[in-house]
């Protein structure tokens, strides 16, 4: 009987997580409530408490999550072919203690996988956009491609004249000598001033352990729901992290959409004091701009040869990762370049597709229509 109030139990816990999911899909005001009062609550307990650890408890959590799912699959796996052995002796045999507890320690766990997904992801795709919040004066606008060339041309003479005014070494690279970190968390508080959401308490961002792994993925960042902590790749070029940084931590603000976060990174970058800031703000949207004008104009170079060249110290510095770096990581690299990331980009487009995002990847690119849309409104006021 006791078994059977455990399975009765987490059940229950199940009709409740498709209860939610189904009330998130079918009601935006629900979604906005629980984003404007209950997921700060996460942020500001569990997020203080997992930002007290230097290191990434999600990378761990990941970490540990692999084998476990490969262990299940291979117990699957005995289990199944012990019920057929049972089957041809006819006998009625239960299966082994050890695979049914663990078994059942897997279900509890991808209960609880279930549980913080909901309240920490899934929800949140379904609230307000930043836009439908804070920019409904060019809501629905459609846009010329002369103030998509306007605006293109405009970021490219700003990462032009920004690539002169940064500090480098001795061999060109770009140097920063001030706290990342502490400065993102800064101009993410000051940014709150404007768009309250963007307000209070953030966790300070978390350095990749296996950098290396996740460059093979293409991943400057990544926000885990699992422990609410914005973590970055220490092995990009230096010129994407404060871009990156503040990217990450827009999700713990409930900005799940990845366009809005590349947005509020650019934001937050390019209203700073900081130059390197200003530099890396607009860097992150150059080439979601360049590639959009560039296909506009049906990739007619003659066109093109008549807009502001972006530099060749701007296309230096617009790198994910060095060629020095990349040839660490493929020396380290247990599995192929190719292979981790197409596991990767799977993973994140069904993810994206599971939530209501039909256009997957492509969504990153809507980071220009933000940008149109931002732009007109101040040029309105």
């Amino acid at each position: 009987m006791a078994v059977k109030k455990r399975y009765v139990v987490i059940g229950s816990f199940w009709v409740i997580i498709v209860m939610i999911n189904a009330l998130a899909w079918n009601s935006m005001p629900f979604c906005d409530w629980y984003i404007s009062h209950i997921f700060p609550i996460w942020v500001e307990s569990y997020g203080r408490l997992t930002g007290l650890f230097s290191f990434s408890l999600g990378e761990i959590m990941l970490v540990i999550f692999a084998p476990l799912i490969l262990i299940l699959l291979l117990t699957g796996i005995y289990a199944a072919v012990y019920k057929l052995v049972c089957a041809i002796k006819r006998k009625k045999k239960k299966l082994p203690l050890w695979v049914r507890f663990y078994g059942f320690g897997m279900l509890v766990l991808f209960t609880c996988v279930g549980i913080i997904m909901t309240l920490n992801c899934f929800i949140l795709f379904h609230g307000s956009t930043f836009s439908e919040k804070y920019m409904e004066k060019a809501e629905d606008k459609q846009y010329r491609l002369s103030e998509l060339e306007e605006l293109r041309n405009v970021v490219v003479s700003e990462c032009n004249r920004l690539s002169k005014l940064v500090e480098r070494d001795e061999y060109g690279n770009v140097v920063y000598n001030g706290d990342m970190k502490a400065q993102a968390i800064k101009e993410m508080q000051r940014l709150g001033e404007i768009y309250p959401q963007l307000s209070g308490f953030y966790p300070p961002p978390k350095g990749f352990y296996f950098s290396g792994f996740f460059s093979q993925q293409k991943m400057m960042g990544y926000y885990f729901p699992f422990s609410m902590e914005a973590n970055y790749n220490t092995q990009m070029y230096i010129t994407n992290t404060p871009g990156t940084l503040c990217h990450e931590l827009a999700h713990l603000k409930g900005f799940i959409y990845e366009d809005e976060a590349n947005f509020i990174g650019f934001l937050a970058c390019v209203d700073s004091e900081d130059i390197f800031f200003q530099y890396s703000g607009y860097l992150s949207v150059l080439y979601y701009l360049d590639n959009d004008y560039y296909d506009a104009i049906e990739e007619n170079k003659t066109i093109y040869s008549q807009q502001i060249p972006i530099s060749k110290q701007v296309r230096k510095d617009k790198v994910f990762l060095t060629p020095e770096a990349w040839a660490r990581v493929e020396e380290k690299a247990v599995l192929s370049t190719e292979t981790v990331s197409r596991a990767s980009n799977a993973f994140v487009e069904a993810n994206l597709n599971l939530n209501g995002i039909a256009d997957g990847l492509v969504s990153y690119s809507r980071v220009v229509e933000l940008l149109l849309e931002y732009y007109d409104i101040g040029s309105e006021e």
